[in-house]
């Protein structure tokens, strides 16, 4: 870990509301606030909602009554569901996002792809870069062109650079969904570097999600992205092994707090099920447990 007073300007909290948030995001947003609170950045509560089939107004309000259940802080964004839908949302930025994907398309840097899910789960991956398929085709997603990926360069926290390549599981990528949407990968990038992000905190399973946000970002032009700082933390997992996910009740948070549980609890859970050596009764406690760290 860092031993140097290094300062950062801000980092985020970016849940989406499309479930009840869970212990797992609650291990996330703790190591986050106290990275921020060590570094002196300031905490950005991003809700990406652009998943409009799943996003829903009661796992919106979920978001902000956990937080302040939990007492985790942050110091920009939205105060509760209205004042997010009317100045935060991600519709507020489409104008943004779109611009992005003109310039990508007007770049030649990226194909339409009209695979099904069925399709893609048959043949393990895309062909549609050879077909040539009109960008205005109805229902087709826009995919990166990927064929000249070159080494990636992350800066980690503990003040390494990491140079590899796109994953396999990344190659050609959706930047734009089939609902005519902009997908994730592209959203977090512009956020990011709009909102002046330079410490990002993420489960290592978005590792690979990472290194696609980089390659766009290049591709783009956006060079301050390379400078921002990434902290990939160990997950919670289930029983059998498997990532939490938010329709795995039991661990919600909303869940939880429906059994008559306190935060202490919630944290003294997560400490049992990351099986820390001490049980930590708040963000702060939890968060030094995992990092190793005096915060």
């Amino acid at each position: 870990m860092t031993s140097s007073p290094i300062h950062f300007n801000k980092t985020r909290i970016a849940p989406t509301p499309s479930g009840f948030l869970h212990v797992g995001n609650i291990l996330s947003f703790s190591i986050t606030a106290a990275l921020a609170r060590k570094h002196g950045a300031k905490i950005l509560l991003r809700i990406d909602d652009l998943d409009r089939a799943r996003v829903n107004r009661e796992y919106l309000t979920d978001i902000f009554d956990t937080l302040r259940f939990l007492e985790i802080p942050w110091d920009e964004g939205p105060q509760n569901a209205h004042d997010f839908q009317t100045g935060f949302s991600q519709i507020h930025r489409m104008h943004l996002y779109n611009e992005t994907l003109e310039q990508l398309a007007a770049d030649g840097f990226v194909f339409a792809c009209t695979c099904s899910r069925k399709q893609l789960s048959e043949i393990g991956t895309c062909t549609c870069l050879a077909k040539q398929i009109p960008l205005s085709t109805p229902e087709a997603s826009w995919r990166l062109r990927t064929d000249n990926a070159v080494s990636l360069q992350i800066k980690t926290y503990n003040g390494t650079t990491i140079q590899t390549q796109l994953p396999a599981e990344m190659e050609n990528f959706v930047v734009r969904k089939k609902d005519g949407f902009p997908a994730y990968q592209l959203t977090s990038v512009i956020d990011d570097l709009l909102y002046g992000v330079d410490l990002i905190v993420r489960g290592e399973d978005l590792w690979a999600s990472t290194l696609a946000q980089i390659q766009l970002a290049n591709v783009l032009g956006k060079q301050a992205f390379n400078d921002i700082v990434f902290y990939h933390h160990p997950l919670l997992l289930e029983a059998d092994g498997k990532k939490l996910s938010k329709s795995a009740g039991s661990t919600s948070i909303r869940y939880l707090r429906h059994e008559g549980k306190n935060a202490e609890d919630v944290f003294m859970l997560i400490s049992n099920l990351f099986s820390l050596p001490e049980k930590a009764i708040n963000w702060q406690q939890l968060a030094a447990l995992i990092l190793g760290e005096s915060l």
